[in-house]
């Protein structure tokens, strides 16, 4: 049986290699995108099925120009995973309000823009999946963590909201929080103090947070169900991770 198109966003790192690596071996044509492409070709992938595009998901046009050349490829996306975001950590009272709002842009509009862009299709054809990356942190609160949980507040509510909508049209809207996780979204913190505390934190844990193969074998159990069943969220996190 043909397999359909599988979009994935913010795929040059962490979680967005791991679920591109995932669905890569198990034969599914792939969108992916991100900001830095060279990252993504050297990815240890098939690229045979493999469209790479330089792509911001804040900037919607060229968001949807890249779905529509692939999709006149391989057909309709028939799974859009959400996994773009960015982790600025800093004290509410001193950070730079530029950094809230690259989250808020990148966690919350990217989302919805991916999910305006192919929702309708999914809709008209009675099935599609969108899967959101969110974070333990779009349930709970962490110090030095404020903007960056609301972003992540905002995505936990939107999927939901957006869920309930389509529930009739079997379009199934998903949602995967991890805890703490070996990526690269601390790379680009400039709160020094708010680094330290994170790691101070870490290594309470052992030094070890979780694997993201781990968070995308979650994201393929997600999609591998029935079309008719829709596992809304999972909340994984290293069992170290207390908090």
């Amino acid at each position: 049986m043909e397999k359909s198109l599988v979009v994935i966003t913010g795929a040059s790192s962490g979680f967005g290699a791991e679920i591109a690596k995932i669905f890569n071996q198990a034969g599914f044509p792939l969108l992916l995108l991100g900001r830095r492409i060279e990252k993504i070709n050297a990815l240890p992938l098939n690229f045979e099925r493999v469209i790479v595009e330089a792509v911001d998901v804040t900037d919607y046009k060229a968001f949807e120009a890249s779905i529509k050349k692939a999709e006149a490829v391989y057909g309709p996306v028939d799974l859009l995973v959400n996994n773009a975001g960015v982790m600025l950590l800093g004290n509410v009272l001193e950070q730079d309000p530029l950094e809230w709002q690259t989250m808020l842009n990148t966690n919350i509009m990217g989302v919805l823009n991916g999910m305006q862009i192919v929702l309708p299709g999914m809709k008209e054809r009675n099935h599609g999946t969108v899967i959101n990356m969110s974070s333990l942190a779009g349930k709970k609160t962490f110090t030095n963590h404020a903007a960056y949980v609301a972003s992540k507040f905002g995505v936990h509510g939107l999927s939901e909201t957006i869920r309930e909508e389509l529930s009739g049209s079997n379009v199934r809207i998903s949602l995967v929080a991890p805890g703490a996780a070996e990526t690269e979204l601390l790379t680009h913190v400039t709160d020094q103090n708010a680094l330290r505390d994170y790691q101070s934190w870490k290594e309470s844990m052992g030094g070890i947070t979780l694997d993201p193969v781990h968070v995308a074998e979650s994201v393929k159990f997600i999609y591998d169900m029935p079309q008719a069943v829709t596992i809304r969220e999972i909340d994984i996190a290293a069992t170290a991770q207390d908090a």
